[in-house]
């Protein structure tokens, strides 16, 4: 029998042959479904984007208005100045589809995560920091670790520290529902039968502000979670995700 080594958290015992699941089944099958969605909504709203590259405030915005922010890129669509003498193959059917379909596939899955979270335990026993995180020192060495790209100890692998329970809570609680929220306060037909999805916002134009601004916050999450993903060890720590084993190659 191998050497029981409790995880500083007592959360899970360590050992050289663990068989007790780093993930449960549906945490994974939601992780990978919600990965495909992010990967389809990232290139559609790409070319949405393109279509369009100016952003505005308030409840309209046209190219006769003056935008808060645009960007110097040529756009798929002649009605879009940009200064350039040229336009981008104009995308902007198929992204609009695929965009609107995956964004409900996320939901959906979104929905289910949320439901087996809140009755299984997992945002107990998993994201809400523990007693012996919440405090200056835990913070602080956590914070120090990170600054000094120091490699997560074994035990590590059975349990996520105060910062990356925190950056899990956010994107799960705030950040997902406003891209949720601004995305519907985008739809005119939603927006006529609950007017307030947009007007809490300002506007139309606002809330496709929002929503933009929203996805490039979860983009750098998402490039921040798999840089900590290879600096931990990348294949260990995917083959978790996919076998729920935490230890061993998949």
């Amino acid at each position: 029998m191998p050497e029981t080594v409790w995880d500083i958290r007592g959360v899970l015992p360590v050992t050289s042959q663990t068989t007790a699941p780093r993930h449960r089944a549906t945490v994974r099958a939601t992780h990978w479904m919600t990965a495909l969605c992010f990967i389809a909504l990232l290139l559609s709203g790409l070319e949405i984007v393109i279509s369009h590259p100016r952003f505005y405030w308030g409840e309209n915005g046209t190219v006769l208005t003056p935008a808060l922010f645009s960007f110097p890129i040529p756009s798929s669509r002649r009605t879009v100045p940009t200064g350039y003498g040229y336009v981008l193959p104009d995308q902007n059917g198929w992204s609009r589809y695929l965009h609107f379909e995956a964004a409900w596939a996320q939901v959906v899955v979104g929905v289910w995560y949320l439901l087996f979270g809140l009755f299984s335990g997992h945002f107990r026993k998993n994201l809400f920091p523990n007693a012996s995180d919440r405090s200056w020192r835990a913070l602080s060495t956590t914070i120090s670790e990170h600054v000094r790209f120091k490699r997560p100890a074994e035990a590590d692998a059975w349990s996520y520290n105060f910062l990356q329970r925190l950056a899990y809570l956010i994107v799960v609680f705030v950040v997902f529902p406003l891209i949720i929220w601004t995305g519907l306060a985008m739809s005119p037909a939603f927006v006529s039968v609950i007017p307030a999805t947009a007007s809490v916002f300002g506007g139309r134009q606002s809330a496709r502000t929002l929503h933009f601004l929203l996805s490039v916050l979860l983009l750098l999450f998402v490039l921040v979670h798999v840089a900590m993903i290879w600096q931990a060890g990348f294949t260990r720590r995917v083959g978790a995700m996919i076998t729920g084993r935490a230890e061993g190659k998949p």
